[in-house]
């Protein structure tokens, strides 16, 4: 039954008239706040970043204003100050055990007041926010510090800085500095919101052993337009960089009393590993997930070495495995397994413990029969969207199942699909098993996040490394044992010298490889060391100190995950007494935020956990969990004939009721339609029907008329020539993979997929050797993979990146361009004019080698023109390479400077 109009239209009018009276407000209020002055200043020392954010505010309105401070930072890093300075009275944050500060937290939330500081706003970030009434001309400077131990992760260590004024600053600066003892051997900067013309605002440089990244722009570089008032700062700064490195036992460096031990080591050859993928294929992966997961797994099998064994095994209600046994990775087998990942679909519910016992036995037996090469690393990765609904259920109760299976000797690494999963229950089994897990967020690149995480673990180095110190030299040593270290990681171990510590600090690490025992002996003179951290004024001096109650911290909080209730207090304590003393806001302390009087005063600042439901983008579905849908058929009204839809993968019931946390939900599948039948919710479904009646009737089709003047498949600007360029068009190939370019003297590639059917490319991929770079585009989107990191962006996003060598860049306008003082300029564009596709630019061709190749690099060594026809001079003969080829002076749509494109006239041929 429909609902009274009356009280739906009543609906409407309370929810539009707080928002439009919000609009109204901001916008007579726009600027009353002015931000002049924001400053960013990172200081890197060693990997351990000191982040200090302040903000200087003046209220230029007659009336009390309202100022807030909202600034966004990685979630590892723990806030460490915070302090508003209003007209001339500091008002500070005070960090407190998280329990003292709960009476102000609840009392705070009861009044209605804003009492949770920070929340989770992405994968990496956090949001600090704090808002105060500022009376007319007042000002007010907020400062916000925090800092962090920088990860090496896939070869590099990252410092994210993200920068959002919302409006133009006078006085806006970003100072990185690093310094690195070691030397920096590769540093890059990345930006979602440089442009061209803020190029001029950044500023690189770099020595031997430290560098300093500035970033300050001009208020007209700020400024969109000179129409427009808005600012184009808004979004990210990444820094990465990482240090040299030789085959030793690593850097042992030392600051005011206290050492870290960075140990990554390079010319280790890869261990042979043992792999077993576990995947959940139950029902609530079903749609893009499962999609994505195949994608993700076809990409890791290609990654397989031959000297790897594998297997796989899919889990929803029962457990299968694809081979009885583990099998090496030789191209039959890693086909074979590709197809067999390609047809996995899903349906059912979720055993998890019956699957993971299921991987254990086969790693067992495989081991016990000496089927395994001699000294490899095994593994487990699991990948599951949700909590287990069949078999064992219990999460304690698997937990302790799979650790009792695995007795310590293999290693499990848990992947969560999505906010939907029982992250804190994946952590524990991952830990519980020397392993560690990860979030796999629902985006378009959830198949590159689980090859990168792959990547992580693929290549194993060492097992069983561990740190030896002289026990009079130092103590309260962090961790210095680990099980596995991994290719493109770090190790680092950090302590304190005791008081008559000797001149020289020793240290040995050992580890194992596949058939010996290696150690690593080296030394490290104390005084040196420490004077070497004295002089550099940009050092943020103590450091050292901070650094190792930072990785003290973290690493007491995921013992914590894994141990006895006996054990967690002591651990507990241990960790907040560090977070007291050094005053982080971990997740046992908070940090009570006090204002001028009369304002609110209990606002508080806490940590949000990764396991946590406090998360601002949870991506909730429509549906809490959903197993074993039973069958039904749903027939969809509306239509002339009447066509039914079936699931591939799991089918409908519109009285079912779905268990959720919070009891029972309606079929969510299902929506009344206007003629009171059910109908399918096509954003849920996401291509997972199919049409099954064979009397629907087929989609109309209208022929519109065809465009006279089209994009051809590429132009190129022809050698020698400013103005005149050939456009040339794909008419036949030998096979849809084609090579493009090629320069071996450039060390560039440039290979695409060509589609005759639909006349344009499926991707264009270019490929650079120095430095080595990869960039695939389709029409969805680019992905950039540097060394075995791959990040995805989507076109017309803004995007500058500067790396040793080269330069890329992406405007709004969707075009990418891949520069070099030295190098020809390669740009790329998802063209959506007449002709629309895939579309190749070229600049600076004269750099081409006399050795370029390629379908299109033919046209650039050698060649010979024809005198035109004797009947038609718009008509020639163009040879190169020794092939000939017709050219016809034709007018073309040119793609070059972005839709709708400008007619050109130009020489015209078709391969």
């Amino acid at each position: 039954m429909k609902p009274p109009a009356p009280a739906h239209a009543c609906a409407i009018v309370l929810v539009l008239l707080p928002l439009l009276a919000v609009l109204q407000t901001t916008c007579a209020q726009k600027n009353a706040i002015d931000i002049y002055s924001l400053t960013v200043d990172s200081r890197v020392s060693s990997r351990f970043a000191h982040t200090v954010i302040t903000s200087r505010v003046v209220n230029r309105a007659d009336s009390m204003q309202e100022a807030t401070f909202q600034m966004e930072l990685p979630k590892k890093a723990f806030i460490t100050n915070f302090s508003m300075i209003i007209d001339g009275v500091m008002y500070p944050g005070n960090i407190k055990q998280k329990d003292a500060a709960q009476k102000q937290y609840s009392a705070a939330v009861a009044r209605g007041e804003s009492a949770g500081l920070v929340k989770a706003t992405g994968r990496k970030m956090e949001q600090f926010q704090v808002s105060v009434s500022v009376a007319p001309s007042a000002k007010v400077t907020f400062e916000l510090v925090y800092e962090e131990l920088l990860k090496r992760r896939l070869g590099v260590y990252e410092l994210l800085l993200k920068v959002q004024p919302r409006q133009l600053v006078k006085h806006l600066q970003m100072d990185i500095h690093i310094f690195e003892p070691q030397g920096i051997s590769f540093l890059e900067t990345e930006s979602t919101f440089m442009t061209n013309e803020l190029a001029d605002a950044l500023t690189i440089s770099q020595n031997q052993t430290k560098a300093h990244i500035r970033f300050k722009p001009t208020l007209s570089q700020q400024q969109k337009s000179a129409e427009q008032q808005d600012t184009v700062v808004d979004g990210n700064l990444i820094i990465r960089y990482d240090v040299n490195r030789t085959l030793s036992g690593g850097s042992i460096q030392i600051e005011n009393g206290y050492f870290v031990h960075y140990f990554a080591p390079e010319g280790l050859s890869m261990i042979p590993k043992n792999v077993i993928f576990v995947i959940d294929t139950s029902g609530s992966m079903m749609g893009k997930k499962i999609r994505q997961t195949r994608e993700a797994l076809i990409k890791i099998l290609e990654d397989l070495r031959p000297e790897d064994h594998f297997n796989l095994i899919s889990f929803s209600r029962e457990a299968t495995q694809w081979k009885p046994s583990l099998v090496p990775a030789s191209t039959q087998n890693v086909e074979e397994a590709k197809k067999y990942a390609n047809s996995i679909k899903a349906q059912g519910g979720t055993n998890i413990n019956d699957a993971m016992l299921m991987a254990v036995q086969l790693l067992d037996t495989a081991t016990r029969e000496e089927q395994l090469p001699s000294g490899s690393v095994s593994l487990f990765l699991l990948l599951t969207d949700g909590d287990p609904t069949v078999g064992e259920t219990n999460p304690t109760k698997i937990q302790k199942n799979v650790q009792e299976a695995i007795g310590g000797q293999y290693s499990l690494f848990c992947l969560g699909f999505g906010f939907d999963v029982s992250y804190a229950f994946l952590e524990k089994l991952a830990l519980d098993n020397g392993g560690l897990a990860r979030r796999i967020y629902e985006d378009s690149d959830s198949a590159l996040q689980l090859q990168d995480f792959y990547q992580e673990v693929a290549n194993p180095l060492l097992t069983a490394v561990t740190f030896e110190y002289p026990s009079n030299a130092v103590e309260e040593v962090t961790q210095d044992n680990f099980r596995l270290f991994f290719k493109g990681s770090e190790m680092v171990v950090a302590g304190k010298l005791r008081a008559q510590s000797p001149e020289v600090l020793s240290a040995i690490v050992s580890g194992q490889l596949p058939m010996e025992n290696i150690t690593f002996q080296m030394e490290s003179q104390v005084a040196k060391q420490e004077e070497e951290f004295q002089k550099p004024k940009y050092i943020f001096h103590g450091f050292m100190e901070r650094l190792w109650a930072y990785l003290t911290i973290h690493q007491l909080l995921e013992r914590m995950v894994s141990a006895s209730d006996a054990d967690k207090q002591a651990l507990e304590t241990q960790a907040l007494g560090l977070s007291l003393n050094y005053s982080f806001v971990t997740p046992l302390t908070s940090m009570v935020v006090t204002k001028p009087e009369g304002q609110e005063q209990s606002q508080v600042a806490e940590k949000p956990m990764e396991n946590g439901v406090n998360f601002s983008k949870a991506g909730v579905s429509l549906y809490a969990r959903v197993h074993d849908l039973p069958s039904k058929t749903v027939g969809t009204p509306g239509l002339n004939a009447p066509v039914l839809y079936r699931y591939t993968s799991r089918k409908l019931d519109p009285d079912l009721r779905i268990p959720s946390r919070k009891g029972f939900l309606a079929n969510p599948l299902l929506a009344s339609s206007s003629s009171g039948g059910p109908t399918i919710l096509d954003d849920y479904l996401d291509e997972t029907m199919e049409e099954t009646s064979p009397t629907a009737p087929p989609p109309a089709t209208t022929s519109a008329a065809p465009a006279p003047i089209q994009a051809p498949t590429v132009i190129l600007p022809l050698p020698g020539q400013s103005t005149d360029q050939l456009c040339v068009d794909i008419k036949r190939t030998p096979g849809p993979l084609l090579l493009l370019l090629s320069d071996p003297d450039q060390g560039l590639e440039v290979t695409g997929e060509y589609k005759m059917e639909k006349a344009q490319f499926s991707w264009i991929e270019v490929t650079f050797k120095n430095p080595q770079l990869q960039v695939h585009v389709s029409p969805e989107h680019v992905v950039v993979t540097r060394g075995r990191r791959s990040s995805e962006y989507k076109w017309k996003e803004t995007l500058f990146v500067v790396m040793p060598g080269l330069t890329m860049t992406m405007d709004k306008a969707g075009l990418l361009l891949l520069s070099s003082p030295d190098k020809v300029t390669i740009g790329l564009l998802s063209w959506d004019g007449l002709g629309e596709g895939l579309r190749l630019l070229l600049r600076d061709t004269d750099r081409f080698s006399s050795h370029v190749d390629g379908i299109l690099g033919r046209f650039y060594q050698g060649v010979l023109w024809g005198p035109p026809d004797t009947t038609d001079d718009s008509k020639r003969t163009l040879r190169a390479r020794g092939f000939d080829f017709d050219a016809t002076r034709e007018l073309k749509l040119d793609y070059q400077e972005g839709t709708p494109g400008t007619e050109i006239s130009c020489w015209s041929v078709a391969l």
